[in-house]
Order: C-alpha cells, then sequence, then structure tokens
C-alpha cells in the first residue's frame, strides 16, 4: 500500500512539472515578444508563433492528462 501511495505521488509529481514546463516556455518567449511589439522584429514574431503552437500542443496533453484523472477519481 505505501509503495502505490509513494508511486502515485510520483506520476503527479511529474505531471506537476509538465504544468512548471509551461510557465517556463511562456517566460521563455518574453524577449521574444518585446522584440515584436516594440521594436518591430519580425523574426521575433516567427518565434513567438513557434513558441505558442508548443505551448498550445503541451497544454492540449496536461489539459487531457487533467480529465482522465479526474475521470479516475470519480469512479
Amino acid at each position: 500500500m505505501a509503495l502505490r501511495i509513494h508511486l502515485l505521488n510520483l506520476k503527479h509529481s511529474i505531471k506537476m512539472k509538465k504544468f512548471e514546463e509551461l510557465k517556463t516556455l511562456i517566460a521563455s518567449l518574453e524577449g521574444d515578444a518585446d522584440k515584436f511589439y516594440n521594436k518591430g522584429n519580425s523574426a521575433a514574431g516567427t518565434r513567438i508563433r513557434k513558441g505558442m503552437q508548443d505551448l498550445k500542443n503541451a497544454a492540449q496533453a496536461i489539459r487531457a492528462e487533467v480529465q482522465e484523472l479526474k475521470n479516475k477519481t470519480s469512479n
């Protein structure tokens, strides 16, 4: 029983790490956002679009995991 709880906590820690990675990705785009919006650097806009697509995909994966966990706990 203790091993199962430990594994469950480890699994949740890994999922929380994915959420932290989202926050890091957003922060990494801040410099390019400044370059694009305030300095007119169009290459920075390309990097922002790519980063936002990565963000969308990562967020969707987390959303699916949350829904799966929610469904497991409600049964």
